[in-house]
Formats: C-alpha cells, sequence, structure tokens
C-alpha cells in the first residue's frame, strides 16, 4: 500500500508536468508566429544555452536529485518538440542510420527534427549550402585520433557558419541477437576493432573479426546474420534493434568527438563563446607568431590550432584556430582586424556558444 500511494503521487506529479508543458508550448507556438514574421531562426543556439544553465542553475539551487546531463537531455528533447511546433528542421548528418554522427545529430536536435543522411561529410555541407537542409552536424575533431581533416578542408571554401559545438563521448558496445556464446563473427570499423583489443583479446580470442567501412554497416550485417555481432555505438542497437551484450567496451576511456553544428546563420553572443578562424600568411621567418601576436596582447585565450596543407600544390599551410569570445566583442575584433592585415588569407568560421 505504501508504493501505491507514492505511485499514486508519481502519476499525480506526472499529470501536472504534461499540463505545464502544453502551457509551455502554447508559448513555444506564439514565439513561432513572431518568428514567422520577423524571418527568424527557428534554432537559435544562444537561447538554448541560455535555457539549459538555466535550468541546471535552478536544479542546483533545489538540491535536486537529477543530474545535469539527465536535465540537459529531457530539455533538449523538450526544445526538439518545440523547434518542430514553431516550423519543421531538417538536419543533415554523416550517415549512414547508426553511425556516431547520427547520434551526434540526434543528441543536439532530438528526435523531432527531421535528419537526413549524407553519404559523406562535403554532402552534409552542400545540404546546408543549397538549403536542402537548415543544419549540418559534422565531426572535426577526436580526443585521440586528432583533427577530422576533410572538415577543415571544407570549411575553408564553403559559405555556412559554424553556430554551436558539442562533445559526444564515444562508447563502443558488442551487440547481436545472439547470446556472447553463439557469437562466431563479429563486424565492425577497422578503427573500432583497434580501441577494443583487450576486450576482444580476453573474451573473444578465437572469433573471427571482419573489418567493413562503417559501423552501421557492421551492425546491419549482425542483424541479418546467424551467430553474428558488431561493435559500435548504443544508437546502432536501436536503429537494427540488436541486444547489448556489453557496454563500454573500449580500452581506453574519454574517447570524445567534437562535433560542428553548420549553417547559415551567426548566433549573437552570450558571454561564453567561441570563435573558429582560418588564415594563411607569407612563409617567412616569425609569421606565426606576429600573426597570433595580438591575442597575447589582449589576454585572449588560444584553445586550439591545427595546419593544414593549401590544396594548391604549393607547399603553403593554412591554420586553423579556436580562441574564446565572440567575433562582436570588442577586444577580439580588434584583434581580429589586426591579424586579418597581415594575412594573404583570412576567414571567420564562425563564433558560436561555448560546448553545454
Amino acid at each position: 500500500m505504501a508504493i501505491e500511494k507514492i505511485r499514486d503521487n508519481i502519476d499525480r506529479i506526472d499529470r501536472e508536468i504534461v499540463k505545464l508543458l502544453n502551457e509551455r508550448y502554447e508559448s513555444v507556438a506564439e514565439i513561432g508566429k513572431l518568428k514567422q514574421t520577423g524571418n527568424s531562426p527557428v534554432y537559435v543556439p544562444e537561447r538554448e544555452k541560455r535555457v539549459l544553465d538555466m535550468v541546471c542553475a535552478v536544479n542546483s539551487e533545489f538540491k535536486g536529485k537529477v543530474k545535469p546531463e539527465t536535465l540537459k537531455a529531457v530539455y533538449r528533447e523538450i526544445m526538439s518538440g518545440a523547434i518542430n511546433l514553431e516550423s519543421p528542421v531538417k538536419v543533415s548528418f554523416l550517415g549512414p542510420c547508426g553511425t556516431f554522427s547520427h547520434e551526434a545529430a540526434l543528441q543536439r536536435f532530438g528526435h523531432s527534427v527531421q535528419l537526413l543522411e549524407a553519404p559523406s561529410i562535403a554532402a552534409a555541407f552542400n545540404d546546408v549550402e543549397t538549403g536542402r537542409a537548415d543544419y549540418a552536424c559534422v565531426p572535426v575533431e577526436n580526443s585521440t585520433e586528432g583533427a577530422v581533416s576533410y572538415t577543415l578542408d571544407t570549411l575553408v571554401n564553403s559559405s555556412v557558419l559554424i553556430c554551436a559545438e558539442m562533445n559526444v563521448s564515444i562508447h563502443h558496445n558488442l551487440m547481436a541477437r545472439c547470446g556472447k556464446d553463439k557469437i562466431r563473427r563479429i563486424y565492425s570499423h577497422e578503427q573500432i576493432f583497434g580501441q577494443c583489443r583487450n576486450y576482444l583479446a580476453a573474451n573473444f580470442p578465437n572469433v573471427e573479426q571482419i573489418v567493413v567501412s562503417s559501423s552501421s554497416r557492421a551492425a546491419r550485417k549482425a542483424a541479418d546474420e546467424a551467430n553474428a555481432a558488431v561493435i559500435g555505438g548504443q544508437i546502432a542497437a536501436e536503429v537494427f534493434s540488436l541486444y547489448v551484450l556489453d557496454r563500454n567496451i573500449e580500452d581506453f576511456a574519454h574517447n570524445t568527438t567534437r562535433f560542428f553544428v553548420i549553417s547559415r546563420q551567426q548566433p549573437a553572443p552570450t558571454g561564453d563563446d567561441k570563435t573558429s578562424l582560418c588564415f594563411a600568411m607569407e612563409d617567412r621567418i616569425g609569421a606565426l607568431y606576429d600573426v597570433l601576436e595580438p591575442f597575447k596582447r589582449r589576454n585572449i585565450m588560444m584553445t586550439m590550432i591545427e595546419s593544414r596543407p593549401m590544396k594548391n600544390g604549393s607547399w603553403q599551410y593554412c591554420f586553423f584556430v579556436d580562441i574564446l569570445g565572440h567575433r562582436e566583442d570588442p577586444e577580439i575584433k580588434n584583434s581580429l582586424d589586426e591579424m586579418a592585415c597581415g594575412c594573404r588569407m583570412f576567414k571567420i568560421l564562425g563564433s558560436y556558444p561555448r560546448n553545454v
């Protein structure tokens, strides 16, 4: 009886939550009408950050039992429904379904938007450039493998802007439609096998490992074949109706991939932003020091620098840099203007809220 009384109270709370959600969506619908009148973007990264920061702060004030990551996941789905209520939004991602890029798109935009599979990073950029998609999620950096070169190269010549970033924890799972004792072959991508060597040696030393082009294709094979398994992300289990037999089997923890959300819009400053830029300069002694010196002089924090060869065959390099701050902040703006004068190529790739 005590359990039933507590469950009755939970049911009462759930009814109140549903009532309040509908009240929230009524206000969202009003905002949607105003945005349509002013031709404003539906997804606003700076507003998303303020909402998530606010609910986490309130939860902290209440000394709530809800973990911040749980609260953020719930509110992302609430905001996903709100976005869809205002206007249907299309989000492109590096496909196929079941990949970590698919997972990143769902984590950022939720299940209420329309997701489009892109066969390549270039195709995802093109989806946004042509208006086929409003946004795209593309990988840019991995904590163990380094920069995703193709994304950086494409940013140089693309007209789109970075409007948000996110970090996705990469966890590998053993998945199948049979028990572990029935597994005779395991499919996965070559890099994933390499990241799970210790687990495989300890648990499946005599099982055939078959390399395929993507974890999504591996998951499809495991779903279609008897006595087959796959190593990949949790999203593949959902897409291909597989059982997760063992979780987090990677040899090294803290493997994270950073993703950019690209679009045709430029977020407003939030007070906690990043700016990404790229530049090339004349080949002379001290050139890189001179270009970056305005950051040191104005106490601007640089969080990433990466070099890539220019695609003109002249052995010249393009540098990619992330700094803390927004391009509209006075000190940032003055520094960027000064830098541009010392470069033969200079481009601001976007200013956006820091990862939330």
